[in-house]
């Protein structure tokens, strides 16, 4: 990914560092939360593919706030009055008479007080994860100074996750890369400083002024910010729209992160990006927990939730190790594809050993062919296919086709003959193999 050219707008005796990429009829700014930084977040792709998205129907403005990123590190703790000034300072650097906003996290206050201070300015209003005041929403007074005191000793050791990202914190690759996202972003000290400042956010009086359209987009689990704070918003944010969507993450690049883009994008341009489908060659991995009805019976529907919930994070954990690409959730598995079938073995594998631990038992199928592919779902023959595998698969057991055996000969993965079966839908049989370790 090309990383677009790092520029500095001045606001005030503080430069400002900013990015522009795209040239879409009109001009969006994204306003980050508490931490940033500009050319580290190219480097992630799940990030780059967020900017390449609002690029793609916009003019994208991106900027690091002052004391975090790329932008001046400061003597004190800046003003919400001051950082609003920021999003003007580089408005102007760039030529942008009027744009919209999205403002994620603690950037959707500055957002808020942008749209009601210069509606002239403010072309509409979008926000994710945001919050009016963040001792109702966000840390009571009672619990703040302890959690100081624990992030300014954690600072750059990712601990800060289970805050903004629980279903990554048990992923010790994901931890480390955020650790060196909180150091390249901001130093201890500028980070206790910046909550610090946060905590004194209070912007409630201001919200029936803003007369910008606005969207408020907010996850119903959120772990850093309550629910509450963003169903507040809409309730006194005059003819706002509100979308709530599952999942616990804070970060907008964890999770349903297409859905939250896709819910922007239709409310700024009044139409939802629909792409054509990749037509690619791909291994498709179909996985099921076996007996999964009368487990959840068993023990609970509380129990069995947070049982699936760990089962989840295995299986994400091992589809990131492997390189695989996440499809959907089928309720109690998964589909995934694979560019390398070696590799969706062993995946596989390591799913099906893993889970033993929690006391569960998948099944996974697997076959190798052409698919065609967008953001959100996978179809063609290879995936019936899979999933027909996958359904004659044994508990604990990786049952691929023959088209997969193939392609893996010399990776010292061990096969055991199942025959030939026939498969609803298909007129010819299919000889499969069950894969283990050598």
């Amino acid at each position: 990914m090309l990383v677009p050219d790092t520029l500095y707008a001045k606001s005030g005796h503080v430069r400002i560092a900013y990015q522009v990429v795209g040239d879409g009829p009109f001009d969006l700014v994204f306003v980050p939360g508490f931490i940033s930084n500009l050319d580290l977040a190219w480097e992630d792709p799940v990030r780059a593919q967020v900017w390449t998205r609002l690029a793609a129907f916009s003019r994208l403005i991106l900027f690091d706030k002052r004391g975090t990123g790329l932008s001046d590190r400061i003597g004190g703790v800046p003003t919400l009055e001051e950082r609003m000034d920021d999003v003007r300072a580089v408005m102007d650097a760039v030529g942008s008479r009027q744009a919209g906003l999205f403002g994620a996290s603690e950037g959707g206050a500055m957002s808020m007080l942008f749209a009601a201070t210069y509606p002239d300015r403010t072309r509409a209003l979008a926000l994710y994860g945001a919050f009016s005041h963040f001792l109702s929403w966000v840390m009571p007074p009672d619990q703040l100074e302890a959690f100081l005191e624990s992030l300014e000793k954690n600072w750059g050791t990712g601990q800060s996750l289970a805050l903004f990202a629980p279903s990554l914190l048990s992923d010790d690759a994901c931890k480390r890369r955020y650790a060196r996202f909180e150091r390249l972003s901001a130093s201890p000290s500028s980070a206790t400083a910046l909550i610090r400042m946060n905590s004194e956010i209070d912007i409630r009086p201001i919200l029936p002024s803003i007369q910008v359209p606005t969207l408020i987009v907010h996850r119903e689990g959120d772990a850093n910010v309550n629910v509450e704070a963003g169903r507040f918003l809409a309730n006194q944010i005059p003819n706002a729209k509100y979308v709530e969507l599952p999942g616990n993450d804070h970060l907008l690049w964890v999770g349903n992160t297409e859905r939250v883009v896709d819910e922007v994008e239709e409310f700024l341009t009044g139409s939802r990006h629909t792409p054509e489908p990749d037509r690619v060659l791909a291994t498709v991995l179909f996985t099921d927990i076996v007996g999964s009805t009368k487990r959840a019976e068993a023990i609970g529907d509380r129990a069995w939730h947070d049982l699936l919930d760990r089962h989840n994070e295995i299986v994400r954990r091992e589809i990131l190790h492997h390189r695989g690409r996440e499809v959907k959730t089928t309720g109690d598995g998964f589909l995934i594809t694979f560019d390398g079938p070696a590799r969706s073995i062993r995946c596989s594998l390591a799913i099906s050993e893993a889970v033993e631990d929690l006391g569960l038992q998948v099944r996974a199928g697997l076959h190798t062919g052409e698919v065609e592919m967008t953001d959100n779902d996978l179809s063609g023959i290879a995936v019936h296919i899979a999933s027909r595998i996958a359904a004659m698969a044994q508990p604990g057991q990786v049952l691929v086709s023959s088209t997969v055996r193939d392609l893996v000969a010399g990776s010292n993965i061990r096969f055991r003959d199942e025959g030939s079966h026939r498969l609803k839908g298909l007129e010819e049989s299919v000889r499969l193999f069950a894969a283990g370790h050598r």
